[in-house]
């Protein structure tokens, strides 16, 4: 299958059955969202992984009681750290992967610093997580495994019952229990403009 089949066949699937994804196929997952891109490769995302059923069960009534939480084989958190991309020891760590001089790698950090004052740190941290959020439901797919984002949660309760900060969205995986509905996308000439 090419990556427009599996995005053909991608959808968010609202009702898993009881079947649990195997390691190695979830491990590929998580690893796609690890090697996902991210501005200034600061690679702001977290991911907390639920499999336990009890703490499932106490976070559905936060999530709008939605039933992809409670089916699920495996529930993902994606959350932003915020703090990390200001540390200087995780700034330095990050910038000095490049193996530039230690002239350009500090003016490099200057750059990245005069940014991070332009920016809604809440807001430009929580886009990159949805960039390892689209890689991994790709490769969800490409391993027959299907995924739902959800945005629909009591974003404080969560975070409080959690004990993280700064989620991005929630992302479900297990194998569907529902008829996959046909793909509706707009037409590429309704959203593409060339000057």
């Amino acid at each position: 299958m090419n990556f427009l089949e599996l995005l053909q066949k991608r959808f968010a699937c609202k009702e898993f059955v009881q079947k649990k994804i195997e390691d190695k196929d979830f491990n590929y997952i998580l690893e796609a969202g690890r090697l996902s891109p991210s501005s200034f490769g600061m690679e702001p995302w977290r991911f907390l992984v639920i499999q336990n059923q009890d703490i499932k069960k106490q976070l559905r009534p936060l999530c709008w009681n939605q039933k992809q939480i409670t089916t699920c084989s495996h529930l993902v958190v994606i959350w932003a750290d915020i703090e990390a991309v200001q540390d200087e020891s995780y700034i330095w760590k990050m910038f000095a992967r490049r193996e530039l001089s230690k002239e350009a790698t500090k003016a490099y950090i200057e750059r990245y610093k005069a940014f991070l004052q332009t920016q809604n740190l809440d807001c430009w941290t929580q886009k990159q997580c949805y960039i390892a959020a689209a890689n991994m439901m790709s490769a969800a797919t490409a391993k027959g495994v299907d995924s739902c984002p959800i945005e629909g949660f009591e974003k404080e309760k969560v975070e409080k019952f959690l004990g993280v900060s700064n989620i991005a969205l929630l992302l479900a995986f297990g194998y569907c229990a529902m008829q996959k509905p046909p793909k509706k996308r707009l037409m590429l000439e309704e959203i593409v403009q060339i000057v």
